[in-house]
């Protein structure tokens, strides 16, 4: 190897090495052989000043000489070597000058970033012109902790009414003589009949409080005909009898009152706006269907101004300006509270379409309102 050839540098990961040995058949053992290093803490002029200086040393050793076709040969050789050799330090030097590039991250750094917020923005705008939109649901109050809030002030009713008598001519008393009379046997049937007296549980559905002083919303056919009203609230281990202040079939709508027996604030429900609520807004239904107590459904208001015929045992009831609503609405569900995403009543849950799924009404709080207070003092 020539002296003027050797390129030392340091020993590190960074160092990039090519080398060139000369095959022509010319070439005694020590032909010569150039070896070309590059070090990563050179400067790109330094990396192009070397490559420029190779170039130079190259092309001196194909100059022709004088001696001859074999020295002329020889040149040919040479002239071979140099393409190859300046491939290889081209190669090394934009190979190393990448290799700079990358490590001082001269083509991104920081623009990329940038890079990535142009391309988000340019996707959003993308969509936006494609009429694209992305629905979500603010949780900042999410679903549990609205049940959680909501849940206590929702109650179960129970109506307890007279039970229906028999019209068994077996209870009736002109014909017991006909049917063993006298005494025997029959103290224990006078004690069934006073014992059938008592009222018994005809039905049960669901309310809420929505005044802090024990005052109850529910529906009317939740409470009809009751001979005594129990409500159970959360937090009490029996139930507190409930009295009903005031109904009205026609709006299927009553109020009741409990009293507090610890003398405690009861858990109470805001009534919001039924007027304010969209269609699509998500709704949650909190009631005892069938028994399960506390149950939460939940859905989106599907219509509003919904007017609806019921047949009942006193005819067809009409009902209108009702909020429809996929939310599961079953029997025991009558009565509950229909509530939007802050967690205020914006229907009270009524009726279902026992041939279809997903098709419940609610009562609107716009008709409740206008006539809460007479509901409450009985004069409506």
């Amino acid at each position: 190897m020539n002296e003027d050839n050797k390129r030392s540098a340091d020993a590190s990961n960074d160092t990039y090495t090519a080398t060139y040995t000369s095959n022509t058949s010319n070439t005694s053992n020590n032909a010569p052989v150039s070896t070309y290093i590059y070090e990563s803490s050179k400067s790109t002029n330094e990396l192009r000043a070397s490559y420029e200086k190779e170039l130079g040393l190259q092309k001196d050793r194909s100059k022709p000489v004088a001696g001859g076709e074999k020295r002329s040969k020889r040149s040919g050789g040479s002239s071979a070597k140099t393409l190859l050799a300046s491939f290889l330090i081209g190669a090394v030097v934009v190979g190393g000058f990448s290799y700079l590039a990358d490590k001082n991250n001269l083509f991104s750094g920081g623009s990329q970033a940038l890079q990535n917020a142009g391309s988000s923005a340019a996707s959003n705008a993308a969509r936006q012109d494609a009429g694209l939109s992305t629905a979500s649901l603010n949780t900042s109050d999410d679903i549990a902790s609205v049940y959680a809030s909501a849940s206590p002030a929702v109650v179960k009713i129970e109506n307890y009414a007279e039970p229906a008598r028999s019209s068994s001519m077996f209870n009736d008393p002109g014909f017991r003589p006909f049917f063993g009379g006298g005494q025997s046997g029959r103290d224990g049937q006078q004690q069934q009949e006073q014992s059938s007296t008592e009222p018994e549980l005809t039905g049960s559905g669901t309310g809420f409080i929505f005044e802090q002083d024990g005052y109850i919303l529910t529906n009317e056919h939740v409470i009809a005909d009751a001979k005594e009203v129990q409500v159970t609230v959360q937090g009490y281990d029996e139930p507190l009898a409930a009295t009903v202040l005031g109904s009205s079939y026609e709006l299927d709508l009553a109020v009741l009152k409990v009293e507090s027996p610890d003398g405690k604030a009861f858990p109470s429900l805001k009534l919001g706006s039924s007027d304010e609520t969209q269609i699509g807004d998500w709704v949650m239904a909190i009631g005892n269907p069938y028994g399960f107590d506390q149950t939460l459904t939940m859905g989106v208001l599907s219509a509003k101004e919904r007017p609806i015929t019921i047949a009942d045992e006193q005819g067809e009831h009409e009902y209108e300006h009702l909020l429809q609503t996929d939310a599961s609405i079953n029997p025991g569900n009558s009565g509950g509270p229909l509530l939007n995403e802050k967690g205020e009543v914006i229907g009270i849950n009524t009726a279902v379409n026992a041939e279809a799924q997903g098709i419940g009404f609610a009562i609107p709080t716009s008709t409740i309102t206008k006539v809460l207070e007479k509901l409450k003092t009985n004069t409506l």
